[in-house]
């Protein structure tokens, strides 16, 4: 019985290795095999590898493990759907309908209809700095001082500082907090106690 040598073993590893990395799967493939953990095993398992992968690429953001991947991959599937005043759906959505259906579908929590209402009952508000993926993020209704405090706009807080929003003249699309529009607008973030747990 002949085994194979070193060399060719090694060949064969860098191309599997190069293969992943061209279908953009190292990063993730990297964690798989460096988990031992049945509890890891098991998550695994239901880990679909090229939805996270176009997830990521719609996005325009690295997925981790540790990170809740069926708000990312939900949150890709509406980038692009228009904006509709009122709308809820794939064929027209606007900025609290799309965070009423993100964490209904997510986080099974039903949301307030309106971004008001949104803010006015989330069980805490959360400084910028302190953002956590599936935070609320809110936005006031411009610079004068009577509108600043009034919501005029809501999204859902990703990571490295990028949330998902329905805009009105782009449609469902990822933008920066530090985006000098949104900067000056920046209200508060909100955050519901009933999906941390989940």
């Amino acid at each position: 019985m002949t085994f194979p040598s070193l060399r060719l073993i090694t060949m064969r590893r860098r191309a599997s290795y190069a293969n992943l990395r061209r279908i953009g799967l190292w990063s993730l493939a990297a964690v798989m095999l460096s988990l031992t953990s049945c509890s890891s095993s098991r998550r695994l398992a239901h880990i679909d590898f090229r939805e996270l992968v176009h997830a990521g690429r719609v996005l325009g953001m690295d997925i981790a493990y540790k990170d809740n991947h069926r708000l990312y991959v939900e949150a890709a599937k509406w980038v692009g759907t228009p904006y509709h005043y009122g709308g809820n759906t794939k064929n027209g959505v606007d900025c609290s309908g799309l965070t009423t259906q993100i964490y209904r579908t997510c986080y099974h929590v039903e949301l307030p209809r309106q971004s008001q209402a949104q803010y006015d009952q989330c069980d805490r508000r959360v400084r910028k700095r302190r953002l956590k993926e599936g935070d609320l993020v809110f936005f006031n209704q411009g610079r004068k001082r009577r509108l600043r405090r009034r919501v005029g706009h809501v999204g859902i807080y990703l990571k490295d500082g990028k949330f998902l929003h329905a805009s009105s003249s782009r449609g469902v699309m990822v933008s920066r907090l530090s985006d000098p529009y949104w900067g000056k607008r920046w209200l508060k973030g909100g955050r519901y106690k009933k999906w941390e747990a989940k």
